[in-house]
């Protein structure tokens, strides 16, 4: 069988190649070829052109064909970089109480919050949780999300913890997506820990960022620096172990006071997640770091409050990345597209702005450089709507379904 397939083809390919990192894109800046192919070569793009050339040489090399029905657009496939997919249980009753008018603290008091996933999450074995991280992972890829951050944060003790970690590690091997692991354990402080803050965290670097290290579960540590979770000063010695073991630091960040992003910029992390509360100098203090701002406007809209400030962010110079922080409690839709079409609604942002923050920008969040953008060398992970025009896409607000979804230059097949 031969080795290289074609795709196509494309009213329009949108590379989405050659843009910057960092501030403002103007949607004249996107690069959109037309009538073209995609040639692909064990899983990377070789070649986009014209695609009748293509099909020429496709047929001297017994190519592997992917027929597009015409009109379509082709965009890279989407990472979502921050989600919390893996968990059991649901938070139905949250949400209800939430609506209802109840506050954080009363709905925590009835039994809700995070540690009622806690809970249920300790309850499920590795396969229930394996399975259900899988099956959310699908809903994801079939609405072109191709590559998908998976956190873990819902055991809160080590043997928990690992049984998270290990139930992802396996979930990546039964989905056509790619998982990419970051271990939570510092979410909050367990309920059920009678030391303090500090000495749960010692406990977490004595004990567990050995087994991370030791069984590759993960490269990557995440922290909830917030008045509900872990001050700045206590995350600290946490945050200098996990940079010393050669962790890549992310910190769920300034989601209801300040602070968050402050120590983020201060240890290095790759991203700042949330910043909701963000003002203008912790706005102006990311732009000049190399922090990118991740923008989770799923729990603006799980929680009825205010978005990232995306458009100050990107206007200042720095870098936003957009990702659904798909989980149980405040963010439960995880729909990638509809939750940056709206961001861009309410943050002004262009098409482009939007759909690097979903493409390039949230690769660099993961640090995956091989994706994001349809060029040659890179993956080739394709989301294809049948429209002639790619404005449509955002338009439609996540109610246009990608009418294949290509991963490594495979076609995924319908769930």
């Amino acid at each position: 069988m031969s080795n290289y397939t074609l795709a196509g083809p494309f009213t329009q390919v949108v590379t989405m190649s050659g843009l910057p990192m960092n501030g403002p894109i103007p949607d004249e800046k996107l690069q959109v070829i037309k009538n073209a192919g995609i040639w692909i070569r064990d899983e990377r793009i070789v070649r986009i052109m014209d695609y009748d050339d293509l099909l020429h040489q496709a047929e001297r090399e017994e190519a592997i064909l992917i027929p597009i029905e015409e009109p379509a657009v082709a965009l890279p496939g989407f990472t979502d970089a921050h989600t919390h997919i893996c968990f059991a249980g649901s938070r139905a009753r949250d949400y209800a109480m939430r609506n209802a008018g109840k506050t954080y603290l009363e709905i925590a008091e009835a039994g809700g919050g995070i540690w009622d996933t806690v809970r249920q999450t300790r309850a499920a074995t590795p396969e229930q949780l394996a399975s259900n991280t899988v099956r959310l992972a699908g809903e994801h890829l079939l609405r072109g999300t191709t590559t998908i951050e998976v956190k873990s944060g819902y055991g809160l003790n080590v043997a928990e913890e690992l049984k998270m970690l290990r139930a992802i590690r396996q979930a990546d091997r039964y989905t056509e997506a790619d998982l990419v692991a970051t271990c939570l354990a510092a979410h909050m402080k367990p309920k059920d820990y009678d030391g303090s803050e500090t000495e749960y965290l010692q406990l977490i670097i004595r004990e567990l960022f050995p087994q991370l290290r030791s069984e590759r579960l993960t490269h990557r540590v995440d922290a909830f620096v917030e008045q509900s979770a872990f001050s700045p000063a206590a995350i600290a010695t946490y945050f200098e172990a996990a940079r010393e073991q050669g962790f890549d630091i992310t910190v769920h960040a300034d989601q209801f006071t300040t602070g968050g992003s402050k120590t983020a910029v201060e240890y290095g992390a790759v991203s700042a997640d949330h910043l909701e509360a963000s003002g203008e100098t912790e706005i102006n203090m990311l732009a000049t770091s190399g922090t990118i701002a991740v923008a989770l406007p799923g729990a603006s809209m799980g929680l009825g409050c205010a978005y990232t400030p995306a458009r100050k962010i990107l206007d200042a110079g720095g870098t936003v990345a957009i990702a659904t922080d798909h989980n149980p409690g405040s963010a439960p839709m995880g729909n990638l597209l509809t939750q940056a079409a709206l961001l861009g609604t309410f943050q002004k942002l262009s098409n482009a702005e939007v759909l690097a923050g979903i493409t390039f920008r949230a690769a660099h969040a993961l640090r995956l450089q091989d994706r994001g953008t349809l060029a040659v060398g890179m993956l080739a992970d394709i989301a294809v709507f049948n429209t002639a025009d790619y404005r449509e896409v955002l338009y439609h607000q996540g109610m246009m379904l990608p009418e294949t979804v290509i991963k490594r230059g495979r076609k995924i097949k319908k769930l």
